[in-house]
């Protein structure tokens, strides 16, 4: 809670600064003030251990689906998985790390048939676990996640870029597009 309360204070600072050095984001992003993203392992649908760190030097987007969810993490999934399709996604080497908020539906095979179902590419890792080894990540990201009635999980959808130094950059809603991120990475990678 201490981390949230700082991340908004930091954020309403700096809601004024910059000036004309100052990147440039798309203006559907919300600019971070660059906190050390917080730290996980989790294991993907073969059991492989994934991390923030399994990609050192390269941009990582972390964000919160399931896959039963019948509305909008179909859509996070399609757009984030759009971006990594890109020339631009491919130069700054951008992995999406989707972590799942429904430890009982997410098994593994419900990822594998997800993950085939929407052609998602190599470069996009999701990743599930115990409610317990979940939760810690919920909460390091400030994600709320209550499993209602019919295997329906009401949760937060944000995605948070962050750089290759593990640096949180930006935010984005659930109504993210995948030219956004294209666009945003451009930014970063000229001002890095």
């Amino acid at each position: 809670m201490k981390r949230f309360a700082l991340l908004l204070a930091l954020l309403a600072l700096c809601a004024g600064c910059g000036g004309s050095k100052a990147p440039k984001f798309t203006p559907q992003a919300q600019v971070l003030p660059s906190l050390v993203a917080p730290p996980f392992t989790l294991h993907d649908d073969e059991g492989h251990a994934v991390s923030l760190t399994s990609k050192p030097g390269h941009y990582v987007i972390v964000t919160f689906l399931y896959t039963h969810c019948p509305d909008v993490c179909p859509i996070i999934a399609g757009n984030l998985n759009r971006a990594l399709k890109t020339a631009t996604a491919k130069q700054a080497g951008l992995t999406v790390l989707a972590v799942s908020v429904d430890p009982k539906g997410d098994t593994a095979g419900a990822v594998r048939k997800y993950i085939a179902e929407r052609g998602l590419v190599s470069s996009f890792d999701y990743l599930i676990g115990s409610r317990a080894q979940l939760a810690p990540v919920w909460a390091a990201f400030h994600i709320g996640a209550v499993a209602g009635p019919e295997d329906v999980v009401t949760h937060q959808s944000y995605e948070f870029l962050i750089d290759p130094a593990g640096r949180e950059r930006l935010l984005y809603g659930k109504g993210v597009q995948a030219g956004w991120i294209v666009r945003d990475l451009k930014t970063l990678m000229k001002t890095s």
